[in-house]
């Protein structure tokens, strides 16, 4: 009677499969609260669209909306609490991409970027930063902003679509790369994918101005998605 086959490749290849599981638990943990914003976003954005009148919200336990900060900004809590909304941050930047909400829905009226219409353009100066009379927002290098973090949207980016009414060939779209004021140490195309580099985007949210899809295929999502 022949004896059974050997186990032991089964044997070794489960127990890699399960080390390899345990290696990528916490990069799933730190990837799954950007994604469910990224969606939270896209669901804004749908709704900004859409003529009926109805209430969103994020789901937050504050029910407030996420807003991408100036460049240098502190943690959102202390942020909100230190800005004195004198609005010389809105004054000094060149490219005039700060705004002050009027209605408050950003905070009390405190100073927010919105990507989709100005992003930051990383100055020479830095000057909202180093402006800042209050010290919501502090100088620090460049490569050392933390606006947020970009996140790219495979279904509808023109690298994987064909979008009938855009003249911009959907296997050739870099505009997001291009566009980076840090480049390839931010971003960059591998196999024809858009790969953001978490560790080095700042978050300043040119990639989602300059994108052509609507809604965008790039998005940042702000830093205070990660302190709540």
């Amino acid at each position: 009677m022949p004896s059974d086959p050997d186990p032991t490749p089964i044997d070794r290849r489960r127990f890699f499969r399960q080390g390899l599981r345990e290696l990528l638990k916490p990069l799933v943990r730190a990837i799954e609260p950007v994604e469910q914003t990224a969606r939270q976003l896209g669901m804004l954005h749908e709704a900004s669209t859409d003529p009926t009148p109805r209430r969103t919200s994020l789901h937050q336990p504050t029910d407030a909306p996420l807003w991408l900060r100036p460049p240098g900004a502190i943690l959102e809590k202390d942020f909100l609490s230190t800005c004195s909304r004198c609005g010389v941050c809105v004054n000094v930047c060149p490219v005039q991409c700060i705004k002050l909400d009027p209605s408050g829905q950003s905070g009390s009226g405190a100073p927010y970027i919105d990507a989709d219409t100005r992003a930051c353009a990383v100055c020479d100066t830095l000057a909202c930063m180093n402006q800042c009379p209050s010290g919501a927002l502090l100088p620090v290098p460049m490569f050392d902003i933390d606006m947020g973090t970009a996140v790219w949207r495979e279904h509808s980016c023109l690298r994987t679509t064909t979008p009938q009414d855009s003249s911009t060939d959907q296997q050739d779209c870099t505009i997001c790369v291009d566009h980076c004021p840090l480049g390839s140490a931010a971003i960059e195309i591998q196999h024809n994918r858009v790969v953001v580099k978490p560790l080095a985007c700042i978050g300043c949210g040119i990639c989602q101005q300059d994108c052509p899809t609507s809604p965008k295929s790039i998005v940042v999502i702000p830093k205070s998605a990660r302190e709540r």
